[in-house]
């Protein structure tokens, strides 16, 4: 081999040896250098302290409630009509007013009533006459006969006389009487007190007993029925709290914040068998017509209140092995778990897993695991 061929090949196995040197090299600084920051990161993520916010476990009394979609109904509803065949002469309410019981709704024309009780007030006029008449002929007629001056056939005609007078007066006066009842239906009164629909005649319409539509209706609003139904399994307590008069409900209407309140005052006789539920019925007093009747309400029924461990209720977790909270302790966090009996409102209570005291994490609970480190501090005030 010639010495600049051997030169050559010399040279290019440096080169190898040298870039191979280079690559085991870089490897190994690569290697120390992502081993260290995996060691750093890893020693980060054990020492890193989660700021979360935290509550205290408190055991209170607290009221045991059903929940249900309940309507609202009214106590009484009265369709209004006429009792005479005749004409409209006013309408005297204005379209979904109040009106109270006694008040005027309606007028009717009344002028043939009050002619037939002119004509009937003659008839009796005239048959009184007569039997006045009468029975002075039977005075004439008796001392006449007690001398036997006249026959007694003509004493007994005249007692028949009189009695036939009489009884006409009487049958007029019957009469009378319920052409005034007539003429009282010509002026229609509210039966009950309510609030009135609008009116469906007008002044000058005809208006008729046989007529199947309502002249208008009125329905009692205060107070209301509020109607609900529960499962059968919740029957029992709610009889003993009925007996016990502390079954309460609360109705709370879509959209507004107020609630009205009212008292349990029945059950219905049977459950029904297709569902399994039971029909409960409470009385509103509704003076403020916060309730409207066909309305859909949500019906919080209390039942009693009972002593119990109460959290916030974002403290509790889910998870596929069942709910927990995170209990803080020495700057740590831990799992516990939990069993939930209810919830009512923002809180829930807690049946086992907590005895009260605990200081639970209410926020912050997607960056914690068990026995991560914590900086608790306490739940932000609304408006700050």
């Amino acid at each position: 081999m010639s010495p600049d061929r051997k030169s050559l090949m010399l040279k290019r196995n440096w080169l190898i040896g040298g870039a191979a040197l280079a690559l085991i090299g870089i490897a190994v600084l690569a290697r120390g250098f992502w081993t260290t920051d995996g060691v750093a990161a890893r020693s980060q993520g054990q020492a890193r302290v989660v700021p979360v916010e935290i509550a205290t476990a408190e055991r209170k009394t607290m009221p045991v409630r059903l929940e249900s979609l309940g309507t609202v109904t009214p106590i009484a509803g009265v369709a209004i009509k006429t009792q005479v065949d005749t004409t409209i002469t006013g309408v005297l309410f204005r379209d979904g007013a109040p009106v109270e019981k006694g008040d005027a709704l309606f007028t009717l024309d009344c002028r043939q009533i009050e002619a037939d009780m002119k004509r009937v007030e003659a008839v009796i006029n005239g048959a009184q006459a007569m039997f006045e008449q009468a029975q002075r002929d039977v005075e004439r007629y008796t001392e006449l006969a007690a001398r036997n001056a006249t026959p007694i056939v003509t004493l007994n005609n005249a007692q028949t006389q009189a009695n036939i007078s009489r009884a006409t007066a009487e049958s007029n006066r019957a009469q009378l009487e319920n052409l005034r009842v007539q003429l009282g239906f010509c002026t229609i009164r509210a039966p009950i007190s309510g609030r009135i629909s609008m009116a469906n005649v007008k002044i000058g319409n005809f208006v008729r007993q046989a007529d199947t539509a309502p002249m208008a209706t009125i329905i009692q609003t205060a107070p209301v029925y509020v109607s609900f139904t529960v499962p059968q399994k919740n029957l029992p307590d709610i009889r003993k709290a009925i007996a016990a008069e502390t079954a309460t409900v609360e109705a709370i209407i879509p959209g507004d914040q107020k609630r009205a309140s009212g008292q349990v005052t029945m059950i219905e006789n049977t459950i029904d068998a297709a569902t399994g539920m039971a029909t409960i019925r409470a009385t509103m007093p509704n003076n403020d017509e916060l309730l409207w009747p066909g309305t859909l309400v949500t019906a919080d029924m209390t039942l009693r209140s009972e002593e119990g461990v109460v959290v916030p209720s974002t403290a509790v977790q889910v998870s596929q092995t069942g709910n927990f909270v995170f209990i803080v302790k020495d700057g740590v966090a831990k799992v516990q778990r939990v069993t939930i009996e209810r919830q009512i409102g923002q809180e829930t209570v807690i049946a086992s897993g907590l005895n009260g005291g605990e200081t639970v994490v209410i926020d912050g609970q997607l960056l914690l695991s068990d026995g991560t480190r914590v900086n608790p501090r306490p739940p932000k005030v609304a408006g700050s």
